[in-house]
């Protein structure tokens, strides 16, 4: 396993692009529209494959080459040197942008900023105060 997981340059590659909602196909998006999540992150993407139980590496100082401004990748680990596959149900690389980009909206993170946002916005509203007369 030590040697497995220090060749990590043969690992696959995903760019958080790969699965944004928010990009088109021709700026980088590889999974369909309704599959795809919004704006995932390198991290929501690591959380994902440790809950697969897939060996990863991120690596957030690496650049999408069509787009620098997206910072942070993530090396993933689908077949070990012998072949065999590292969580049975994911074969390949589709497989497992599907899964994850079905996974990152369920994601801790996520949840928790709905739930602050949602309990901040339930107070009362009030009204700015201004009179409705106006003075000429």
């Amino acid at each position: 396993m030590e040697n497995e997981l220090a060749n990590i340059k043969k690992w696959i590659i995903l760019y958080p692009i790969y699965m944004n909602s928010k990009k088109t196909v021709a700026e980088g998006r590889r999974i369909s529209l309704s599959n795809a999540c919004e704006n995932p992150t390198c991290v929501e993407i690591g959380d994902c494959c440790s809950f697969l139980k897939l060996p990863f590496a991120i690596e957030i100082d690496k650049a999408y080459p069509r787009d620098f401004m997206q910072r942070g990748r993530v090396r993933v680990l689908l077949k070990r040197v012998d072949g065999t596959l590292c969580n049975s149900s994911i074969s390949s690389r589709k497989q497992l942008m599907l899964r994850v980009a079905e996974m990152v909206p369920k994601h801790h993170g996520r949840t928790k900023k709905q739930e602050t946002v949602s309990t901040s916005t339930a107070g009362p509203s009030s009204k700015s105060g201004k009179g409705g007369k106006k003075r000429r």
